[in-house]
């Protein structure tokens, strides 16, 4: 008896495909499955129906993908009347809009299938604050991309490096510096003295006058208005009294021509060495350099009348730091060098 109703195509997960063109060149295959001219994976061999000159075939085939093969040769003599996929199916090539996301497996979507290009910032922008919730995964540099970067100030040298505690101008040199930053002298015992005043010359000069009333050395640390800041990595400031003179300038006497002379003395305090810079004591004395003091000693050997040396001295401390003094010795000859008439 004839079946009444809808045809097989018409119930619900079967899918009707293309039927294929027997052919004796091809044999038993393989043969391939389509649905509308699309290639068509079926779910497995055992959900097809093939009839095949009228005869239903099964357990005499074998599917591979989207294709077909018989145990038994075809010929060009025989007709496919139609394949049935009793099924949903897998369709190598679904229509636009047709998947749904519960069809999808769970994990499916990996990184690879993810496009660079549609994941914007307009994307990421959107996504609410209520979806940041729990713990953040693991960021490593490596996965940092694309970040901007901050454009820090940098300290590679200064000038002087040491001064007194009197109110002294420092050029400090570096780069990344913005009109007009904070500048701090910062002692080793951690006191943080902020600059008099700062002058912006250019992104690589500052400078920066500091009064520090603490002999010391110092870290100069310097923030635009930015926030970006920089500390120097080592003490480049030293704050040190310069050497002082203890012995008056001017005459350290009048000494008698011919005769040896007392030692003469000369003390300034912090100084480590003395030099001779301008000027010249009388040939056959001694200038002997020492830490605090420089002395004069022996015997004159220039002059045979009356006449004064000029010279100045400069004393240097340990940092490097110099103070200047002016002296003269007089020679006199005769009566009035022999100490027994006035």
């Amino acid at each position: 008896m004839a079946y009444i109703g809808q045809n097989l195509d018409r119930f619900s997960n079967v899918e009707k495909l293309d039927a294929i063109t027997p052919s004796t060149a091809t044999g038993a295959g393989p043969y391939n499955l389509t649905q509308n001219s699309t290639a068509f994976t079926p779910i497995n061999a055992n959900s097809l129906v093939i009839s095949i000159d009228g005869v239903i075939q099964y357990g005499n085939f074998t599917v591979n993908n989207a294709t077909v093969t018989f145990d038994s040769a075809l010929s060009d003599s025989n007709t496919c009347d139609f394949i049935y996929q009793m099924g949903i199916g897998l369709i190598s090539t679904p229509g636009d809009d047709t998947v749904s996301t519960v069809k999808l497996a769970a994990n499916s979507v990996t990184t690879a299938k993810i496009n660079n290009v549609a994941v914007t910032d307009a994307k990421i922008n959107t996504v609410a604050a209520s979806k940041l919730t729990g713990a953040l995964p693991a960021i490593s540099g490596a996965n940092l991309t694309n970040l901007p970067t901050e454009t820090k100030p940098t300290i590679s040298s200064i000038s002087p490096t040491v001064i007194t505690n009197a109110a002294t101008a420092v050029t400090i040199t570096g780069t990344n510096f913005i009109s007009v930053p904070q500048v701090e002298a910062i002692n080793s015992t951690g006191a943080i003295t902020p600059a008099d005043s700062i002058t912006y010359t250019s992104a690589t000069q500052v400078v920066a006058t500091f009064t520090l009333p603490t002999d010391g050395t110092y870290f100069l640390r310097i923030e635009n208005n930015d926030g970006n800041a920089v500390r120097s990595s080592t003490a480049l400031l030293t704050v040190s009294d310069a050497p002082a003179w203890v012995t008056s300038a001017g005459s350290l006497g009048s000494f008698a021509g011919a005769s040896a002379i007392a030692t003469q003395t000369l003390t300034c305090t912090d100084a480590t060495s003395f030099a001779i810079t301008s000027g010249a004591i009388a040939t056959g004395l001694t200038f002997t350099t020492g830490v605090g003091s420089c002395t004069i000693t022996g015997t004159q050997t220039q002059y045979t009348a009356a006449a004064t040396n000029n010279f100045t001295i400069t004393a240097t401390d340990a940092q490097g730091q110099t103070s200047d003094r002016a002296f003269s010795m007089s020679w006199t000859f005769g009566a009035s060098g022999s100490g027994g008439f006035n």
